[in-house]
């Protein structure tokens, strides 16, 4: 069994800044690679950033040069700082890890930027 903790979601103006972490417990023995997706009222799901075991990361355009991704191993920890963020930045923020021979999931965190 595998648990992935979302934190950090909640109200901010434009061009403010939020965190977002995710810690992930259980039987876990390698985590390749860890992820935030977004899904948007109507819209379908996204990738929004992505780092691999390696530490390389990818980025959808959209974030780019606003968001950033980090993970720490030893705490099998992954964390979205957003800078700058917009309206569109409005969704719920998943959390994502493909590890061993599956992906898990996390329920998910409300981040909305509002005014």
């Amino acid at each position: 069994q595998v648990q992935l903790v979302e934190s950090g979601g909640g109200l901010v103006q434009p061009g403010g800044s939020l965190r977002l972490s995710c810690a992930a417990s259980g039987s876990i023995f390698n985590i390749y690679a860890m992820a935030w997706y977004r899904q948007a009222p109507g819209k379908q799901r996204e990738l929004v950033a992505l780092i691999n075991k390696s530490g390389s990361t990818n980025y959808a355009e959209s974030v780019k040069g606003r968001f950033s991704i980090s993970r720490d191993n030893a705490k099998n920890t992954v964390y979205l700082q957003m800078n700058s963020v917009k309206l569109e930045d409005t969704a719920v923020y998943y959390c994502y890890v493909r590890h061993d021979l599956r992906v898990s999931w996390g329920q998910g965190t409300q981040v909305t930027i509002s005014s």
